[in-house]
């Protein structure tokens, strides 16, 4: 009886061929199903490109609104220093002109904010100027739609034909006009 009995152990591998086969398959798996998220800026629409060379003295120094951060973050509002919590009303003053002063936009439609930084500047204070700047627009739009149309800018559907048709004559006439400028070395300005 003792020389029937299997003298060698059972084999205890297990077979890893296709364990690189599964682990690549998991591998492609996980790959298309993640999705990255990236990064959001500041959504801005850049206007359109043009071959055509614009003559920088077309340009008529009352319609310009220039606003400039420097590296301490102080506000500098057409040449004058200015709190930011001021900002938001006086640029409204500006592109609409109510009282049709002579130092002011001649009409909304031709109204231009130049936003500058210096490179020092820090994130913080340049989103706090650039959100009162788009605040007064916002504001302006939803002013303009009440009186006209009896509604808030912000509640037009824009996907409803009738609507957006609205909110383009509320752009015609008041546009968004924000240039920013490329900003200057640390404490230049």
């Amino acid at each position: 009886m003792l020389g029937k009995r299997k003298k060698g152990r059972m084999s205890t591998e297990i077979n890893a061929g296709s364990m690189a086969d599964i682990a690549f398959l998991l591998l492609i798996f996980f790959l298309v199903t993640t999705t990255i998220n990236s990064e959001k800026g500041i959504p801005v629409k850049l206007p359109p490109w043009s071959e055509d060379e614009v003559d920088p003295t077309q340009l008529n120094t009352r319609n310009v609104y220039s606003v400039l951060v420097n590296a301490n973050n102080q506000l500098l509002v057409r040449g004058e220093e200015m709190n930011p919590k001021e900002l938001r009303t006086n640029a409204k003053e500006f592109i609409m002109n109510p009282q049709g002063r002579e130092d002011l936009a001649e009409k909304p439609s031709k109204a231009i904010i130049s936003l500058k930084n210096d490179r020092g500047t820090k994130y913080e204070t340049y989103l706090m100027v650039y959100n009162e700047l788009k605040g007064a627009y916002n504001e302006l739009w939803t002013e303009y739609t009440e009186s006209k149309y009896n509604v808030k800018y912000q509640d037009l559907d824009p996907y409803d034909p009738e609507q957006k048709e609205i909110r383009k004559e509320v752009q015609r006439s008041i546009p968004l006009v924000i240039s920013e400028a490329e900003p200057t070395d640390y404490g230049e300005q």
